[in-house]
């Protein structure tokens, strides 16, 4: 969905007077003391090694105060280097605070891609990976799931490197920014693909509920737009591969197409949004938006839960229900939501560990108090469903039993990082651990 606005911050480095200000989006303000840009990783391990209290800083996409402290805030984007492709072991080794649309335009230029893009391609590599962030499909993975190597600094200061396959490594990828500062990461890679999305927009809402098993399995990428409701538009963009041999699925049948220059009725229309209607490298597909170009100024707040897709369609009414009892409550709320499939995986606090699953993503006007009700309402009407909310976005409820390894993320952490050097209230209360939970 719309992205972030990118500021940096000090272009110089080291501590910025002016302090870390607020996320992209308006409705988180800094609280950190401090604010420092590091100019090389010798200066942010002075750093961590100087202070009780550091948390990480990105690209500002998070919604919540997960990326707060009233200690450091430590950016390191500023230490993005030329990705360094491994073609023997396939992978590509990239800085952090690297944003994916410089990792997706440098590996199409030598022939490589990635499994999967989220739909910002603005959001750095180590921000969105820790996160649990994704991009769609019923066959792809999260994006943390295609890190195969880790090199992070430690609360004592000092850089270590963890490995697929050795322990912790599924604990130590979606981290929550928990266990260390991450300096680089080492990403799987493929051989270039092109793409072609479609935006189908002749279904109403009910209609893709009752099929939403057919419709987002139907190509390599699906997402549906709508409002939960039959009056208001709904669509489905569908990305396929051009070596996906699958023809055309039964919910499309003969239908055409929305010409590419027909203006999207949820996505709008503009030069940020990806190329629609002719095929096209990976990294000008995959994402929704265009990495070159500015998606949106802020002036939102997104929500997302992730529930067992085998519970799909009955989340899906739920909220449908609820949206329609609520008298037009969410709707005056709501500017669109996003349907989109996950693939399992194995990482202990990714939103998809050891379930395929389907994701429910809000965006909302910035009227925070509104929405924070509205969310505590959807998370009733989700209850029943096991749902997992997304660790950046806004929420209010964590339920330990719906996270089948949280327990022993919260031992990794306290093993790792015992005195809390890299945690907040707002992780602690996640992780059930200290005064914040």
């Amino acid at each position: 969905m719309p992205g972030p606005q990118l500021d940096p911050g000090d272009a110089t480095g080291g501590a910025d007077s002016r302090g870390p200000g607020t996320n992209w989006a308006g409705n988180h303000a800094y609280t950190a003391g401090r604010y420092v840009r590091a100019r090389s990783v010798e200066e942010a391990q002075e750093v961590v090694r100087s202070s009780p209290h550091v948390r990480l800083l990105g690209t500002r996409h998070s919604f919540n105060a997960l990326c707060d402290t009233d200690g450091i805030l430590l950016d390191l984007t500023g230490l993005a280097v030329e990705p360094v492709l491994d073609l023997e072991r396939g992978r590509v080794r990239v800085a952090g605070g690297t944003p994916y649309s410089e990792v997706a335009a440098h590996l199409q230029a030598h022939g490589r891609a990635l499994a999967n893009m989220g739909s910002l391609p603005h959001i750095s590599v180590a921000g969105a990976t820790s996160t649990g962030t994704h991009g769609s499909g019923a066959g792809n993975r999260i994006l943390g799931a295609g890190v195969s190597r880790l090199e992070l600094i430690g609360a004592d200061g000092e850089l270590r490197a963890i490995s697929r396959g050795e322990p912790d490594f599924d604990g130590s990828v979606v981290a929550l920014g928990a266990l260390g500062a991450v300096v680089s990461l080492d990403l799987d890679v493929e051989p270039t693909y092109d793409v072609r999305q479609d935006l189908y927009a002749h279904l109403r809402w009910s209609e893709v509920v009752e099929q939403i098993d057919e419709v987002l399995g139907s190509a390599y990428s699906v997402s549906v737009f709508g409002r939960w409701n039959d009056a208001d538009p709904t669509e489905v963009l569908v990305k396929s591969r051009a070596t996906d041999d699958r023809g055309p699925a039964g919910w499309i049948g003969g239908t055409e197409a929305v010409p590419a220059a027909t203006a999207s009725l949820t996505l709008g229309a503009g030069d940020h949004l990806t190329v629609r209607g002719t095929p096209g490298p990976w990294s000008e597909r995959l994402p929704h938006f265009r990495g070159d170009r500015q998606p949106s100024f802020g002036e939102e707040i997104q929500s997302e839960w992730f529930v067992p897709a085998a519970d799909a369609a009955a989340a899906l009414r739920a909220v449908t229900d609820l949206a329609a009892a609520t008298g037009g409550e969410l709707a005056a709320l709501l500017i669109v939501s996003e349907i989109r499939a996950i693939r399992a995986d194995d990482l202990w606090l990714s939103p998809a560990e050891g379930r395929e699953t389907v994701a429910l993503h809000f965006t909302w006007k910035r009227e925070q108090e509104a929405v924070l009700a509205m969310v505590r309402r959807v998370e009733d009407a989700l209850a029943p469903f096991a749902a997992r909310p997304h660790w950046g976005k806004v929420y209010d409820r964590v339920e330990p039993a719906h996270h089948s390894r949280l327990a022993e993320f919260r031992a990794l952490a306290e093993r790792v990082d015992p005195a809390g050097t890299f945690r907040n209230p707002l992780v602690d209360r996640v992780l059930g651990l200290g005064a914040g939970a």
